[in-house]
């Protein structure tokens, strides 16, 4: 556990890309239950406000927690704490990056604090926040 810390240091960075499809969305309504109108092509109700279906955030949140588990620190930890802004709305097919950077490291409880910022194909930042992990 030392050692994977030890090797972390502020200001480091770590970025995954992904573009997320109608299959992505109707698998995160199987799971969940959520069939809200604005994540279907099919319906009217998104028009309203968008010129494309909208992305459920969680599954936008799970790219997040992808570079956590894969990049940053890419190893075992639990997620302590998450405040994230959606600013804009990620919608199918666009190809959004979540770029996370630490801003702080608690070597005493082995906590790491990340700066998360995600944002699309047109570099226009989608979510911003942080969030608080504990290596284990």
């Amino acid at each position: 556990m030392r050692s994977v810390i030890s090797k972390l240091f502020i200001g480091q960075i770590a970025r995954l890309q992904r573009s997320f499809t109608v299959e992505d969305v109707k698998k995160y309504n199987e799971l969940t239950k959520d069939y809200n109108d604005v994540y279907h092509p099919d319906t009217e109700t998104w028009r309203r406000h968008y010129d494309r279906p909208v992305v459920p955030g969680i599954l936008a949140e799970g790219l997040i927690n992808q570079v956590i588990s894969d990049e940053l620190p890419g190893g075992p930890c639990v997620l302590l704490q998450k405040e994230l802004i959606f600013s804009h709305p990620v919608h199918i097919g666009d190809e959004i990056t979540a770029e996370l950077e630490i801003v702080d490291i608690n070597y005493q409880r082995n906590w790491i604090t990340q700066k998360v910022t995600c944002f699309n194909q047109f570099r226009c930042e989608v979510i911003k926040g942080q969030v608080v992990i504990m290596l284990i």
